[in-house]
């Protein structure tokens, strides 16, 4: 599973492989440019908000990535946060396992 962070962090990558900024991936994918800002990614009243299936489709067609590919990124980054500091070992025995699977 992935968390709401996770995705946002992989969504600013995607614009920054993209040679973008956040704003200017939004601009591309031909959002409003101020819809991928950090002050909204979490409601008023504290609640995260996530990215609808539609803007994370155009902002992967605007960075000419398809959904499989992101969502290794955003699981890659999901993985990075769930292992404890000095654990790379541990990380790199249940990949060989995922990939042995």
């Amino acid at each position: 599973m992935f968390a709401h962070g996770d995705l946002w962090h992989a969504i600013d990558l995607l614009a920054e492989r993209s040679g973008l900024s956040a704003s200017g991936l939004a601009r591309k994918a031909g959002l409003d440019a101020t819809s991928l800002n950090k002050s909204k990614r979490m409601h008023p009243d504290g609640r995260e908000r996530w990215p609808s299936t539609e803007t994370l489709s155009k902002l992967l067609t605007a960075a000419e990535m398809d959904l499989l590919a992101f969502a290794q990124l955003v699981n890659s980054l999901s993985e990075q946060t769930d292992a404890p500091t000095g654990d790379q070992d541990q990380l790199a025995g249940e990949e060989e396992r995922r990939a042995a699977a």
